[in-house]
């Protein structure tokens, strides 16, 4: 489902940190089926400030740190399934090495989805040096950046030192090569926007590093999604 040749094909940028936007990545007809059938089970809102940034949003489990199956498959379409087998393939793993220059063939990886309602964000920060390289994916068919929800790609910690703004269009992505200059954020969704910012994002991280995300204490409530949406 994935084009990998899309992923190896793309410039990696050297500034103001080493990044990516990656174009062409699904033919037509996937795109139309991931968009459709974007999961909307399983969610737990996640909210707060880490000492680093504040961050608001919803996140579903796509595939566990580590997993060598879907999470939660039962919930996802036949779409969002082979797009889970991708993530998790050898070739698909091959391709990011040669893009982000680094070695990920030992990384464990995580795969999230998320949905960033009216009012979510996510402030300027740097990824943890547990994280090697993130490839973040986005199924919006159409946004309007004047609505908020782009990534955008900081020379510092200072939210209007931008380099850059990605809008989370439907078969385009970033790859974020973590470093000490790797600052980036999330605009927060406009609190009248009419659809929610969709977006997926794969983790390479150090073997032995742990879930952030779920923590394996934890025990999350999880819900449907039921926001609004295009």
């Amino acid at each position: 489902m994935i084009n990998l040749a899309s992923i190896e094909h793309a410039v990696l940028h050297s500034h103001p940190f080493e990044w990516a936007h990656v174009t062409g990545l699904f033919s037509p007809h996937d795109a139309d089926a991931l968009a459709s059938s974007y999961p909307r089970d399983n969610f737990k809102t996640i909210a707060g400030y880490d000492g680093e940034k504040g961050y608001e949003y919803e996140a579903r489990s796509l595939i566990h740190m580590g997993a060598e199956t879907p999470s939660h498959g039962e919930g996802l379409s036949p779409a969002w399934l082979q797009l889970a087998h991708d993530l998790m393939s050898a070739e698909y793993r091959s391709a990011m090495s040669r893009l982000a220059g680094r070695d990920l063939s030992d990384a464990l990886t995580e795969v999230n989805v998320f949905h960033y309602t009216p009012g979510s964000w996510l402030g300027p920060h740097l990824d943890l040096p547990t994280k090697i390289v993130t490839h973040v994916f986005y199924f919006n068919r159409a946004w309007n950046a004047a609505d908020g929800g782009c990534l955008t790609i900081l020379r510092s910690k200072d939210m209007a030192d931008t380099a850059e703004v990605i809008p989370p269009l439907l078969g385009t992505s970033s790859v974020l090569v973590r470093s000490d200059r790797s600052w980036h954020a999330v605009s927060r969704v406009a609190e009248d926007c009419q659809r929610s910012r969709r977006s997926m994002t794969v983790t390479f991280y150090r073997p032995g590093s742990p879930s952030t995300m779920w923590p394996p204490a934890e025990t999350p409530a999880l819900h449907a999604y039921e926001g609004r949406d295009e």
